[in-house]
């Protein structure tokens, strides 16, 4: 589908506003990076060649360590296999990632679970970020964290604008009692506490629920008590475009509601749909950081830089690299992200680049 002239050139607008565009390349390179994580960042090796065979357990099954040898049945520890391989130097090899631990893998230091410090400050060999309090690589809890933090708030965003631009589109469409019965109960439910809901929530949700299904409660409470912001933009924006002459040509022309709103109106609001998008992206990932700090967001042992900030204010003096890391990964995405939307707000700014005569 081809973009109108008028999109384009907002698009080379944005290409133009240089922090914006390298921030947005950037994050995009992040994003498709996570998504080969595995690959990275991980204890499972990538590549094995033992006595002819070739094995890829990156995402395969598990190999217990009785396939090559070891006296154990569960899962082979490749970086000790590595080690094996290189000492017999009979041909047999090992490929490992390029950071070889994995995010929820711990590992001793002087013989316990504690932070060691990053390899370049004397810490074990591998440990680029060094280890958190019980031992787990603190470098892949915050790449594996960033991707559950940015798929997290993608999703968000997604469902946030779902339900927002659909309620907010209907009540500035119809009008009358439909827009009023609309505004009354959204003031009611914006005054319901959204903290004291979470609290209550994650206190009756059984252990028993899988990881995959407590982060879906997860986002749909944030969804939940996050959609009426956009809702009102998208009703004020549909009120204007509805009084214009192309939608009055439409309703004559025997267009229904649906087809007005969605190849009409929603069209010409895009600039305001657009505008918010990185800024929902940024206040999803400050709240899930927020609510992993105070124990309520993501559930154990989910990667989180949130709960990586919290272990760090607990070991600030003991292991400084944990909360330093954390706020560090923290800060940088939240850059880029707001440059981002800093960029696609100027270069769709109607009233920056419009000339009237």
């Amino acid at each position: 589908m081809a973009l109108n002239p008028l999109t384009l050139r907002k698009l080379r607008r944005f290409r133009s506003l240089r922090p914006g565009y390298w921030s947005f390349l950037l994050l995009m390179g992040l994003i498709v990076l996570s998504l080969a994580g595995e690959l990275l960042v991980n204890n499972r090796a990538l590549v094995v060649r033992s006595n002819g065979h070739w094995y890829f357990p990156t995402y395969g099954a598990n190999l217990p360590g009785a396939t090559f040898g070891f006296d154990y049945t569960y899962e082979t520890d490749y970086r000790t296999l590595q080690s094996r391989f290189r000492a017999a130097d009979k041909g047999d090899w090992v490929l490992m990632p390029l950071v070889p631990y994995g995010p929820n893998e711990n590992t001793t230091y002087e013989g316990v679970f504690k932070p060691a410090p990053p390899s370049w400050l004397g810490g074990p060999p591998g440990h680029w970020l060094g280890t958190d309090t019980t031992g787990r690589d603190v470098f892949a809890r915050l790449f594996y964290g960033f991707r559950i933090a940015i798929f997290f708030s993608l999703s968000f965003m997604v469902l946030t604008y779902l339900v927002g631009i659909t309620i907010g589109c209907l009540m500035g469409y119809y009008g009358g009692a439909v827009d009023l019965i609309g505004q009354r109960l959204i003031e009611v439910w914006s005054n319901i506490p959204f903290l004291y809901m979470i609290i209550i929530l994650f206190s009756v949700v059984p252990s028993t629920f899988g990881v995959g299904t407590r982060i879906g409660l997860l986002l749909a409470v944030l969804v939940l008590f996050s959609w009426t912001s956009m809702t009102y933009y998208m009703r004020t924006a549909t009120y204007r475009e509805k009084s214009r002459d192309y939608a009055a040509a439409a309703v004559v022309l025997g267009a229904g509601p649906g087809r007005i709103i969605f190849h009409h109106i929603l069209p010409n609001t895009i600039s305001t749909i657009v505008t918010f998008m990185p800024f929902t992206v940024a206040s999803a990932i400050t709240s899930i950081t927020a609510l992993d700090f105070l124990g309520f967001g993501l559930p154990p042992p989910t990667p989180s830089m949130g709960e990586l900030l919290k272990q760090g204010t607990q070991t600030l003096t003991t292991a400084p690299w944990i909360v330093s890391s954390a706020f560090a990964a923290l800060v940088f995405i939240l850059v880029l992200v707001t440059f981002i939307g800093e960029a696609v707000r100027e270069a769709f700014d109607p009233k920056k680049f419009t000339t009237y005569q």
